[in-house]
């Protein structure tokens, strides 16, 4: 049975299992009033169907318990150390429900379990509290997603190559081999040297963005090729020692050819394209080892291509629905993907305390193999440069005390978040000051700053392309570079 693995979600639930006694003066007792000492049925439902346990992830959870008694009743749980009860008796009713609400804590130990016990007169009803820990599987044969997380260090995107799309008038796809698209943006063809020089510099994940749509028929297939080169770099990655995540980059976003969309009027025919997609990725790699990670989608966005909080709430709908579709298509194609880590992010990637609410983690037949992520430029003037000359009176020169607040805010959040309310690793897939307009020595206070925070957490981060020359496989930004290994 598939249980819901979804980390601090408010689980409404009405709970139990039917209990009954064929006294006749019991039965008569449902007539003739409550507050009786007696009582001649206790049943906790779920949905209508009796069930014995419930079943938490790691993050905190409640649930809200429905109690139908034609009898006073009292609830107690085994460990009140980390499960609490809102209301611990109640009236019995002859045609409604009473309730009391049930707290977990967060765990961060192995997994736990407890009982709740209601009765009512002699009736008593024993029900299983069962929470995941940060514990594996006896027989899960990879790491799980903290695990992984731990193990990263510090990584880096190989962006503006396989997630390369060019269009216009000056680009004619006709007859282009997978190495013109891959250096279109001006980034040589990777090899194993370029993998190798990245991570003989201390980076210990590679994060290989591919755009698919412009490499596909109209049937939606893949073409041979393309998945043949994607599969090559993949390769390199891991044969440098790395971990590997692949994604879908340049499908979601704000492009004029960008499908992937959070929009629940046409949710069906981009799920349906989108698990054919994930068929297609999966099936190819499903032998590979667990240091390759599936990520669902890049910076996904609405059908207008709001890159704010989006008006239309059900926008999250969309994106959760999307990521539930990505989890349970990878893990239909079984082999290593059965417990492969899988990566999943808000809508737009974003950070704000609207995004964050607004998404949950996709249910998993395994616990603990999904983590979370975000992307982070911030502050925004800072880290990035704009061609617009009206805009660059907003931009940041110093790395100051102001700046670090924003920083902290954001981390606040997503550990929150994440960790607190969801139970799920988390990292930073993308971050960096690649604007110019700071100098330097600016730039470094910041990542200084972002390597204190990873500590500070427990996670880490991927920075974004730049840094090096790839070309001359020589490092343009040496000061960066060793702040992020201090």
């Amino acid at each position: 049975m598939k249980i819901r693995k979804t980390f601090g979600v408010v689980l409404m639930a009405l709970v139990g299992m039917g209990l009954y006694s064929c006294s006749d003066d019991l039965d008569n007792n449902i007539d003739n009033g409550l507050r009786t000492g007696k009582a001649s049925k206790i049943e906790l439902t779920k949905d209508a169907e009796p069930v014995s346990e419930l079943q938490f992830s790691m993050g905190r959870g409640t649930a809200i318990i429905g109690i139908d008694a034609d009898g006073d009743w009292t609830a107690e749980v085994g460990d009140t150390t980390w499960v609490k009860l809102a209301v611990h008796a109640g009236h019995g009713y002859t045609n409604k429900l009473s309730y009391t609400k049930l707290e977990v804590a967060k765990n961060e130990g192995e997994k736990r379990a407890t009982t709740l016990s209601v009765k009512s007169g002699s009736l008593v009803k024993m029900i299983t509290i069962n929470q995941n820990g940060i514990g594996l599987d006896p027989n899960d044969p990879f790491m799980s997603s903290f695990t992984f997380v731990e193990n990263m260090g510090m990584g880096y995107n190989l962006g503006n190559t396989l997630d390369a799309n060019p269009s216009g008038s000056w680009w004619d796809p006709e007859d282009k081999t997978p190495y013109d698209f891959e250096t279109s943006w001006g980034q040589p063809e990777t090899t194993q040297e370029i993998i190798d020089f990245i991570a003989e510099r201390g980076f210990k994940t590679i994060r290989v963005p591919v755009t698919w749509w412009i490499h596909a028929n109209a049937n939606g297939t893949i073409r041979k090729d393309w998945m043949n080169r994607v599969e090559e770099v993949v390769n390199m990655v891991l044969n440098a020692g790395c971990y590997c995540i692949l994604n879908i980059q340049h499908d979601s976003g704000d492009g004029e050819s960008s499908w992937l969309r959070a929009d629940m009027d046409n949710y069906d025919t981009i799920s349906e394209r989108f698990k054919s997609l994930w068929t297609q990725i999966a099936t190819r790699f499903r032998d590979y080892d667990d240091r390759l990670v599936f990520e669902a989608f890049n910076e996904i966005l609405s059908a207008n291509g709001e890159w704010g909080d989006p008006a239309d709430e059900a926008c999250y709908t969309a994106v959760n629905k999307l990521e539930q579709d990505f989890v349970d298509v990878v893990r239909a194609t079984g082999g290593n993907n059965e417990y492969r880590n899988l990566l999943v992010n808000p809508y737009g990637s974003g950070s704000s305390a609207a995004k964050l609410a607004g998404m949950e983690i996709p249910n998993d037949i395994h616990p603990n193999h999904i983590l979370a992520s975000i992307h982070s430029y911030d502050p925004y003037w800072f880290c990035n440069d704009t061609t617009d000359p009206d805009a660059q009176q907003w931009y940041i020169y110093m790395f100051d005390s102001t700046c670090q607040q924003e920083i902290d805010d954001i981390f606040t959040r997503i550990e929150k978040r994440f960790s607190g309310e969801l139970g799920v690793a988390y990292i930073i897939g993308e971050f960096g000051a690649i604007g110019k307009h700071p100098a330097m020595a600016e730039r470094v206070k910041y990542a200084q700053y972002m390597v204190q925070k990873f500590k500070q957490y427990n996670t880490t981060g991927l920075w974004w392309m730049g840094l090096c020359d790839r070309d001359e496989l020589e490092w343009t930004e040496t000061d960066i570079v060793d702040a992020l290994f201090q």
